[in-house]
């Protein structure tokens, strides 16, 4: 059988260095079939020396949609005609089988539109394998769960299910500050099918200061809340509503926000009294630590808050 073309959108913003390795990853993948590489320049000036022709062939685009990481990866996937989709980000690298192994699994189940995978996390100098334990990832995990390890450096998609008009549509542009865009885009998957999941660490995520997001804090409360309100699964499940009340705790008290993240704790503690991110935020509170500072340890072992 031949294997399906491929198109990875790699959004980009003025991350040259980290960029040239994450496209290095892709053209060294170990895939028999076309693929292609779609670099999308967000609010920064292109780098047309990124763009090559050959076997397989690197493209470099501009985000003409909604500046942020949802409008650039919407710009690529608009920009392509391959049977599938790969996204990865600029400061992320694929190991070389990570798309044979995927498309090998969409194969088996060709009713599947999305597949993910294990990912590895370099934190400094420290590597942790974040696995999810599962083949199959459905809407009640994704409720319980935001699964850290389905990172979206590791999506595979069939194109005709971001963009053909009965698909689960494309990258939602409104999520503030394109936060929890990707978990968005695995619920409304999941929802018309299991998400498939290869349980390899297929790709290496980089942790830590180098995010765009790291402590903006008031984006971070307003995206959980736009899930909170587009998802109604995640609040009718208890321990998934008490996590993200105890984040939307953890970011108010790090912001400052004393009254709010009183009022979460409140509500993360009746959802589920044994979240831990209650206590995070209570201690916060209280003086006691510092939510960065606890959000630092975490990421040592290839956690988040």
């Amino acid at each position: 059988m031949s294997w399906p073309s491929v198109g990875v959108v790699v959004p980009t913003h003025n991350r040259p260095g980290l960029l040239r390795k994450a496209v290095e990853g892709i053209l060294e993948q170990d895939y028999e079939g076309p693929l292609r590489v779609l670099v999308v320049y967000d609010r920064a000036e292109p780098d047309e020396s990124l763009a090559s022709d050959g076997e397989h062939p690197v493209k470099v685009i501009t985000n003409a949609r909604t500046p942020g990481l949802a409008g650039a990866r919407n710009t690529g996937i608009e920009a392509l005609d391959t049977d599938l989709v790969a996204f990865c980000d600029d400061d992320d690298v694929w190991v070389p089988n990570k798309l044979r192994t995927q498309v090998a699994a969409l194969r088996h189940h060709p009713d599947a539109e999305m597949v993910t995978c294990a990912i590895e996390v370099q934190y400094a100098d420290r590597r942790t394998i974040r696995l999810a334990g599962q083949d199959l990832v459905t809407v009640e995990d994704l409720a319980r769960s935001r699964m850290a390890m389905l990172h979206s450096s590791g999506f595979l998609l069939r194109r005709r299910a971001l963009a053909g008009p009965d698909g689960l549509g494309l990258v939602a542009e409104d999520a503030p500050g394109s936060q929890n865009e990707d978990w968005d885009l695995l619920l409304r998957a999941a929802r018309r099918h299991p998400v498939l999941h290869v349980d390899e660490p297929l790709v290496r995520v980089l942790w830590g200061r180098t995010s765009h997001y790291a402590y903006e804090y008031a984006t971070k409360i307003s995206s959980l809340r736009w899930m909170m309100t587009r998802h109604p699964e995640i609040s009718g499940c208890a321990p998934g509503a008490a996590r993200v009340y105890g984040q939307l705790a953890c970011w108010s008290a790090a912001a400052g926000n004393k009254s709010e993240a009183w009022k979460w704790t409140r509500a993360s503690v009746r959802a589920n009294w044994r979240e831990p991110r209650a206590a995070i935020a209570l201690a916060a509170l209280t003086g006691a630590v510092k939510v960065e500072r606890v959000l630092g340890a975490l990421h040592k072992h290839g956690h988040g808050i």
